[in-house]
C-alpha cells in the first residue's frame, strides 16, 4: 500500500496506554507530527476506570489502581492535572496468635503506634527495629536510584557506585531477597509482609535464583525515592484522561479502534505501518516507530521470531459494597484496615506454600491477596447517590494464580471462591452479606484472570508487566538473573540513543516504549519518558 506525505509522521506510536500517551506528548510538544493507534476504542489500556456494574454510579480502577513510580518529573514537564493522594495507613495484616485474632498495623502517619502494633504482635521490640533498619535501607536506595530511571541507563558498575552501599547491594541485587528477608526478621507474619512486595505480578519465590523476586521488589520500594503508593483522585482513568489530554494539547493526533497490524521497511528509510479500522486498511510512513505494546506483540508486528511467552500469574477481584465488613479482630478499625493495604493469607510460610502449589499446577489451597478501599481515600468516584447510600469500593489482588491454573473453564470460579474464603476467615461476617447488588439484582464482583487479561488487553499470558522485569541499569552479556530486556539496554554497546535509554529493539527506527522495556512496568510513564528522549535524539540527528 502507498502511502504519501499526509500519511508520513515523525513518529508513529503503537498502542494509545499510559507510557504511549506520555511518549506522544513529549515528542508532540517539541513540534514533531505524533500519531497514536490505538486497537481499543478508548485510551489508557490498563489505567482506565468504569462503570463496571449496571446501575451502580461508581467508577473502578478496573485493571490498574495504585501509583507509586509515575515521576513528579513528568507529571511537571506535562503539565498534569493530577492529583495523588497518600494513603495514612500503610497495611494490616490480620492472624491468630495463641487462639486470639491480632494483627499487624503499619500506620504511616503515627510511628509510635506502629510500634507498639509490633510489639503487641511479637512480645518485643526486636522486629519493629529490624522493619526500621530494612526500611531505612530501602529508603536509602530508592532515593539514589529512582532518579536513574528518567537519566540515560547506567552501567551496572555506575548504578553500583551510585548507591554506595555495598551491604545494600549486595542483598538487593546479588543475593536472593529471602536470604536477606530470613536475616532480618524472625517473624513469619513480618516476613511475609516483607516478601508481598516481590511477588504482586511475578510468579516466583523468596529464593528464586534468578531474582526476579528482587527485581519486583525493588520497583515497589523505589516509587518516586519513597516507595509510597498513592491513590489516584479520580480512579485511574483521571491519570489516563490527564495524559490524553496533554497529548492532544501539544498537537498529538490519537486514533482508537485503530489496530497495527506489522511494521515493515529495513530500518535505513521511513518505516511503514499498516493497521486496520471500522472501515479498512490504511499504511502510514514514519521515521520513528514508538512500540507500548509487550515484546511478543512487537515480534509479531516484525515477523521475527519472539522471546519465550511470559505468564501472568494474579487474580483481580472488584468489589462495590454496601458498607464495610465487621474484623475478628477486636481492636481494628475496618476503615483503618481497609483504607491501607490488608494482607491476606501473606505470611512467609503461607506465600511459598501457595507458590509451590501453583508450580505444580494446583490452585493454592490458602491464596493468598492483598485489597484495598479506594473510596477511603478518595470517593469521588461514587456519584452523589452511591455517596448517600454509603457505598465502599474494595480491589482484591491475587497472588500465585498463574495462568496454567485457568485452562478449565471452571477455574475462575473456584479462584474467586477460594480468595473470597481467605478473606472471610479474618472477616465476623461474610463478606457475601457485604456486597451492594447491580440494578439486575445481581452481587457487585466481577474478577479478571490472567487469559482474560490477554483477551481484553492484549497482554501475553495475562502478564502485567509484559514480560519479567529487568534491573534497572545496562549489561554487557546474559547472566544469572539477566533478562533479555536487561541486554537490550547494552545492545550496540550503549551507542545508539535506543540502547543509551534502555528501550532499543532489533530495528534502529523502532523502540520500545512500553511495560517490557528496561525500567519499565507499573503505571510509570518512564519507558514512554525514555523512548520518547531516545527519538528526539534521533529526530535531531535526521534533521542535521
Amino acid at each position: 500500500m502507498a502511502t504519501n506525505a499526509s500519511s508520513r509522521y515523525d513518529a508513529v506510536i503503537v498502542g494509545g496506554g499510559h507510557n504511549g500517551l506520555v511518549a506522544a506528548a513529549y515528542l508532540a510538544r517539541d513540534g514533531y507530527r505524533v500519531l497514536v493507534l490505538e486497537r481499543l476504542a478508548r485510551t489508557g489500556g490498563a489505567a482506565v476506570s468504569a462503570s463496571a456494574f449496571p446501575g451502580v454510579d461508581a467508577r473502578l480502577s478496573r485493571y490498574s489502581y495504585l501509583v507509586s513510580l509515575l515521576p513528579a518529573k513528568v507529571v511537571r514537564e506535562l503539565g498534569l492535572r493530577l492529583e495523588l493522594r497518600r494513603r495514612r495507613i500503610s497495611s494490616y495484616t490480620p492472624t491468630v496468635r495463641d487462639g486470639k485474632p491480632t494483627s499487624l498495623l503499619v500506620d504511616a502517619g503515627d510511628a509510635g503506634r506502629t510500634r507498639e502494633s509490633f510489639r503487641a504482635l511479637t512480645g518485643s521490640d526486636r522486629e519493629w527495629r529490624a522493619w526500621q533498619e530494612f526500611y531505612g535501607t530501602t529508603g536509602r536506595v530508592a532515593e539514589r536510584v529512582f532518579p536513574t530511571l528518567t537519566e540515560p541507563l547506567p552501567s551496572r558498575a555506575e548504578l553500583r557506585r551510585r548507591i554506595g552501599d555495598e551491604a545494600a547491594w549486595t542483598a538487593l541485587f546479588e543475593r536472593p531477597l529471602g536470604e536477606t528477608v530470613e536475616r532480618a526478621f524472625a517473624d513469619d507474619l513480618v516476613r511475609g509482609v516483607v516478601l508481598t512486595d516481590a511477588l504482586i505480578g511475578t510468579f516466583t519465590h523468596a529464593h528464586d535464583p534468578a531474582l526476579r523476586q528482587n527485581r519486583c521488589f525493588l520497583y515497589h520500594v523505589i516509587g518516586n525515592g519513597t516507595g509510597d503508593w498513592d491513590v489516584p483522585v479520580g480512579g485511574m482513568g483521571a491519570v489516563t484522561d490527564a495524559l490524553a489530554g496533554a497529548a492532544l494539547a501539544a498537537g498529538a493526533e490519537i486514533r482508537t479502534g485503530h489496530e497495527v497490524t506489522a511494521i515493515a521497511g529495513d530500518g535505513r528509510g521511513d518505516a511503514e505501518v499498516s493497521y486496520r479500522h471500522a472501515d479498512g486498511e490504511a499504511t502510514v510512513a514514519a521515521r520513528r516507530v514508538l512500540v507500548n505494546a509487550a515484546p511478543a506483540t512487537l515480534a509479531r508486528l516484525l515477523g521475527t521470531a519472539p522471546e519465550p511467552a511470559p505468564e501472568g500469574a494474579q487474580l483481580k477481584v472488584n468489589m462495590v459494597l454496601r458498607r464495610l465488613p465487621r474484623l475478628r479482630d477486636p481492636v481494628a478499625d475496618p476503615r483503618d484496615a481497609f483504607a491501607g493495604t490488608f494482607h491476606i493469607a501473606e505470611g512467609y510460610r503461607q506465600l511459598e506454600t501457595a507458590y509451590a502449589e501453583a508450580a505444580a499446577g494446583r490452585m493454592p489451597s490458602a491464596p493468598p491477596s492483598e485489597i484495598y478501599c479506594h473510596t477511603l481515600t478518595d470517593p469521588s468516584i461514587l456519584g452523589p447517590e452511591a455517596v448517600r447510600q454509603g457505598l465502599q469500593t474494595l480491589t482484591l489482588f491475587g497472588l500465585h494464580m498463574p495462568a496454567r491454573l485457568f485452562g478449565d473453564p471452571a477455574a475462575k470460579e473456584r479462584a474467586l471462591a477460594a480468595s473470597l474464603a481467605q478473606l472471610d476467615a479474618v472477616l465476623a461476617e461474610p463478606i457475601a452479606d457485604c456486597l451492594a447488588v447491580d440494578a439486575d439484582g445481581r452481587p457487585c464482583v466481577e474478577a479478571r484472570t490472567p487469559p482474560e487479561l490477554e483477551r481484553e488487553l492484549g497482554l501475553p499470558g495475562g502478564h502485567i508487566f509484559h514480560r519479567d522485569l529487568a534491573f534497572p541499569f545496562a549489561t554487557e552479556e546474559p547472566g544469572a538473573g539477566e533478562t533479555a530486556g536487561e541486554t537490550a539496554g547494552a545492545a550496540a554497546g550503549g551507542s545508539t540513543a535506543a540502547a543509551r535509554w534502555g528501550v532499543a529493539t532489533a530495528r534502529p527506527d523502532v523502540l520500545l516504549c512500553g511495560a517490557g522495556a528496561v525500567r519499565g512496568g507499573g503505571v510509570s510513564g518512564i519507558p514512554g519518558h525514555n523512548a520518547a528522549r531516545a527519538a528526539l535524539e534521533d529526530l535531531a540527528d535526521l534533521a542535521r
